[in-house]
């Protein structure tokens, strides 16, 4: 009897095929959008110490993964990447201490990484526009603006990067954070979790 109605008292939470209903963890989702908003917003206002923020993560995950590398290197049985695997373990440690312990010099690779990635997208889709009639114009605009973007970027150097990554960070994490309350809302009235609407 105790093993039915504990059955029964999950129940609620789980349709007959054994997977979450509509709705639960809709206030998991919600906290998660008000948090992540709330960073973006104070990154905003204190761009600079975003950056730094940035930076030290990204040189923490890049040490971390080239100590890694580097073990799986040293202790593998792939004769054949074996060097390959030491050589990137230990670029990305170099790296990685580099961005950590010199985030200003960390901050300025960020940016320069950042313009190339705008300028290398801005042509692929001015390319993609002038190729294809569906959307050609818009693709086009925004390979342009893509291209301004970097070559501003570029000319902003070094001052940009002060900032830059911090802006960047504060956008990802406040849209991303809108759309997660949006999402949470949503999930709460009955629509699949991460989904704006029915």
């Amino acid at each position: 009897m105790t093993d039915v109605r504990s059955e029964d008292t999950g129940s609620d939470r789980m349709t007959s095929g054994g997977t979450p209903r509509a709705g639960a963890g809709w206030a998991w989702i919600l906290a998660y959008g008000i948090l992540s908003a709330v960073l973006g917003v104070f990154a905003f206002l204190a761009p600079f110490s975003a950056t730094l923020a940035a930076t030290l993560v990204v040189g923490t995950f890049l040490t971390a993964t080239g100590v890694m590398a580097l073990v799986a290197g040293v202790i593998g049985r792939d004769h054949h990447h074996r060097f390959y695997k030491v050589l990137l373990g230990l670029l990305s440690i170099v790296v990685g201490l580099v961005m950590a312990f010199r985030p200003l010099t960390g901050a300025f690779s960020l940016t320069l990484l950042l313009a190339a990635w705008l300028g290398a997208r801005g042509v692929m889709e001015i390319v993609w526009g002038a190729r294809h009639e569906r959307h050609r114009w818009s693709m086009i605009a925004m390979g342009v603006l893509n291209l301004l973007l970097a070559g501003f970027i570029v000319a902003t150097v070094p001052l940009s990067a002060l900032t830059l990554p911090g802006y960047v960070l504060g956008i990802s994490l406040l849209f991303g954070g809108v759309l997660a309350i949006a999402s949470g809302l949503a999930h709460k009235k009955g629509a699949p979790a991460f989904s704006l609407g029915r």
